[in-house]
């Protein structure tokens, strides 16, 4: 009645069953060891309940479960897991030993399995509780093994397992490490909103307001992000329902309804969602890995969702201004009909001298007056540094324009530097060959564990590019420097991560040519996206002779054109 196939996909599906299962017992510590991103060992150590002897061994069994007494108790599934069917799938393709003891018992039980075969079983000494680790995921399937995908990458996945459940759980403490060092270590907390300060940083709680709404068909609680803290990067969104993390495109929708025309196109606002709703009301057994479920007030509930957050994204935009809840914060002073009183018994005046030149200089000579004309001696000064050798004009910053022989040349700035930066990059990949630009003042930027592990994982790329980029702490880095032709400011440096962490994110693999040319493709277009615009006519011609002396001066990587020519015809016909 409850099966649903295969849930062992990767790594990060072992941690989150095991991890379910841990807090199912009744957990209060729960710790998870990685090595090599799951592909050596995934230990999971809880304090829980623990199994008996029996249980132990027929907890590998397809379809046994502790969690279900009766068919009735699928209408009203408050635990994590209930098929019986993790184990014995993640004993089907890799070596198992178990560890546990159930309290009051004297001696626990040791189970070792190899390819959903029972290798031994033995009694042993052991704390109360279960210990269970797994080894040599996909040993017996190769091809499975092979496509698992970089240790950054599945890491990553790890990541997202582990805070999902810890986030669920604020009165449990948890911890991750990998390869003996440890990524999260949280104690037992107050309320989700430590937890979630704990996992992501104070920097994501600090750009969050609270929201809640209770109405018939559920109970909301929760966060979401203030609109100026929407990243172009996805993450920090999470529904949770009766404990259980789960994924909606409806509901994320409805969340989006809320922020619309708050935030530009192509960003999303952070999330943490936590909807307590009758359990005979909500589906949980929809999909393989339970991460999708089904509401039976589906519409009640968007509607729901997207008005608490639109109150709480009002209530923000009024109390982030004026604080009326702070005791500290200064009256408003009211002037009312009174005003006249503060009104100044005199306006100032000022005067203005219209014929003042301040490159004119009056030289006193007795009984007369001789001016000297001190712009000429500018002029011949800077004249041969200033001017560009050949007539440019610029068009808002977006184009420029040149004679050519035939017409008029007419360059998109912005492609034509999305060009020579591509150019640059792939030379950079190729030759190692970079130029890196020094900011004037080193900028920290958080970016979440997830986002530190992306970036480590790519340190030598982003070198490579021209990019001087420090780990600092656990969830942040300190940008020292970036690749000529990108900008330093603080600000910009920003987005700029943010930006990299995107592109840096895609798990697309191919062949190392055509890797090439996409990350030099995607870098160049980022650094062309910038703020900066073209405003000297000396800039405006060495982009015109660098663009110039490019292989392929005419599109970008991507195929989109940089110049065109109006024929002098053309022109004609204008007039």
């Amino acid at each position: 009645m409850i099966a649903a196939g295969e849930v062992v996909q990767r790594p990060a599906s072992v941690v989150k069953e095991l991890m379910e299962n841990a807090v199912d017992a009744g957990a209060t510590d729960v710790k998870v060891v990685v090595t090599d991103a799951g592909r050596t060992l995934i230990q999971v150590i809880d304090n829980g309940c623990g199994m008996s002897p029996d249980d132990a061994v027929l907890c590998f069994e397809r379809h046994a479960t502790s969690k279900l007494t009766s068919a009735e108790d699928l209408h009203h599934i408050l635990t994590f897991g209930f098929r019986g069917e993790a184990l014995a799938s993640i004993a089907a393709v890799a070596e198992v030993t178990l560890r546990t003891r159930l309290a009051g018992e004297e001696a626990g039980v040791e189970v070792t399995m190899a390819g959903s075969e029972n290798k031994g079983t033995r009694e042993i000494s052991c704390p109360v509780g279960t210990n269970i680790a797994v080894r040599n995921l996909f040993y017996n399937i190769p091809a499975r093994r092979k496509f698992l995908k970089s240790d950054s990458v599945e890491l990553r996945h790890i990541v997202e397992e582990f805070q999902r459940v810890a986030l669920t759980r604020p009165d449990i403490a948890f911890s991750l490490s990998h390869n003996g060092k440890d990524i999260h270590v949280v104690k037992a907390a107050k309320s989700h909103k430590f937890r979630i300060q704990d996992l992501l940083g104070s920097t994501v709680i600090g750009a969050l307001v609270d929201i809640g709404a209770d109405t018939s068909i559920a109970t909301l609680r929760g966060y979401v992000g203030k609109p100026e803290s929407a990243r172009k990067t996805l993450g920090n969104q999470f529904f949770f329902v009766n404990g259980r993390y789960f994924r909606s495109p409806y509901l994320h929708k409805a969340v989006m309804k809320a922020y619309e025309n708050l935030v530009p196109e192509g960003v999303t606002p952070s999330y943490f969602i936590y909807l307590e709703v009758d359990p005979a009301t909500v589906d949980v057994n929809i999909h393989p890995t339970k991460a999708e479920i089904k509401f039976e007030e589906e519409q009640l509930l968007f509607q729901t969702v997207m008005a608490a957050v639109k109150e709480a994204l009002g209530r923000s935009s009024v109390a982030g201004d004026l604080e009326f809840d702070n005791p500290e914060a200064k009256e408003i002073p009211v002037i009312g009909t009174r005003f006249q009183e503060y009104r100044p018994s005199s306006t100032p005046t000022t005067g203005v001298d219209w014929n003042y030149n301040p490159f004119e200089e009056e030289v006193a000579q007795p009984h007369t007056s001789r001016y000297v004309d001190k712009s000429q001696n500018y002029g011949a000064l800077f004249e041969d540094r200033t001017l560009p050798t050949t007539q440019v004009l610029i068009v808002q910053g977006k184009y420029i324009l040149t004679p050519s022989a035939s017409g008029v040349m007419v360059v998109h700035v912005r492609r034509a530097r999305e060009r020579l930066l591509h150019d640059r990059f792939l030379k950079a990949l190729r030759e190692q060959a970079h130029v890196t630009q020094t900011a004037l003042f080193p900028v920290q930027v958080p970016v979440g564990v997830e986002g530190r592990l992306t970036l480590d994982a790519h340190a030598e790329l982003l070198k490579k590019l021209g990019f001087d980029i420090l780990p600092f702490g656990p969830d942040s880095v300190v940008v020292n420097g970036v690749p000529e032709g990108y900008s330093a400011e603080p600000g910009n440096v920003e987005t700029l991560v943010s930006d990299l962490l995107l592109i840096l994110s895609d798990e697309t693999q191919a062949l190392p040519e055509v890797m090439e040319q996409t990350l030099a493709q995607k870098f160049a277009v980022l650094g062309a996206s910038g703020p900066q615009k073209l405003t000297s006519p000396l800039e405006a011609q060495r982009l015109l002779d660098a663009l110039l002396q490019s292989e392929n001066p005419e599109f970008t990587a991507s195929g989109r054109r940089i110049l065109s020519i109006v024929p002098a015809d053309e022109l004609e016909k204008r007039f």
